[in-house]
């Protein structure tokens, strides 16, 4: 008699569904924008019934904000996990930098949805409280920087989008092929962007 083989639960199969959906509606979202993507379309490429997705996600709305708390989550969970709470900044800076790299070149369609689109017309309040979360946690890690000399003085806020755009620029300037970013390129970009932010004294 043949082994009876193992049945996934309903839940598990479920899950799988809304994971097949998301990544589908990431596409989408990425080639089209929000606004350029219909539900059908997204249904069509995950291979389900429209009315089986709404199933899932009552609205377009509501499954945009599902791929952004995803993918956001997902970035936050590898920038952290690499993030050395007691180093000095500069190489805190350079972590931070390593795994919002890492985290692009393996998701680049991920980051490219995250970082290069504009998401506020959409976003809930949980994702923008997420969004606060991680924008927060980032000026602390500014703010504690300034504090001990090694960070130029001034807004937080555009500190940090001096480096997020420049580095949002170097990932879609390799994306269009007008750079080639091998460990070199961005190892200079880093160095170049921490000089912007660095604290330099004066000369006597």
């Amino acid at each position: 008699m043949k082994a009876a083989r193992p049945t996934r639960s309903k839940s598990s199969q479920a899950s799988d569904k809304r994971d097949v959906i998301l990544d589908a509606a990431l596409s989408c979202f990425v080639q089209q924008g929000f606004h350029g993507t219909a539900v059908p379309e997204v249904a069509k490429k995950a291979g389900v019934a429209t009315g089986t997705l709404y199933h899932y996600f009552p609205s377009k709305e509501a499954m945009v904000n599902a791929v952004y708390r995803k993918w956001k989550e997902a970035i936050a969970r590898q920038v952290f996990t690499a993030f050395p709470p007691v180093a000095p900044v500069r190489e805190q800076f350079r972590a931070v930098w390593r795994g919002m790299l890492d985290f692009a070149r393996t998701h680049p369609e991920a980051f490219a949805f995250l970082e290069l689109h504009n998401h506020r017309a959409y976003l809930d309040a949980e994702s923008l409280a997420m969004e606060n979360r991680l924008k927060d946690f980032g000026a602390g890690i500014v703010k504690r920087a300034q504090a001990e000399g090694e960070v130029k003085a001034g807004s937080t806020t555009l500190l940090m989008e001096l480096v997020f755009g420049a580095f949002n620029g170097m990932m879609r300037a390799h994306w269009e092929g007008r750079i080639a970013l091998d460990d070199a390129i961005a190892t200079l970009a880093e160095a170049a962007c921490w000089d912007v932010i660095a604290h330099r004294p004066e000369p006597p």
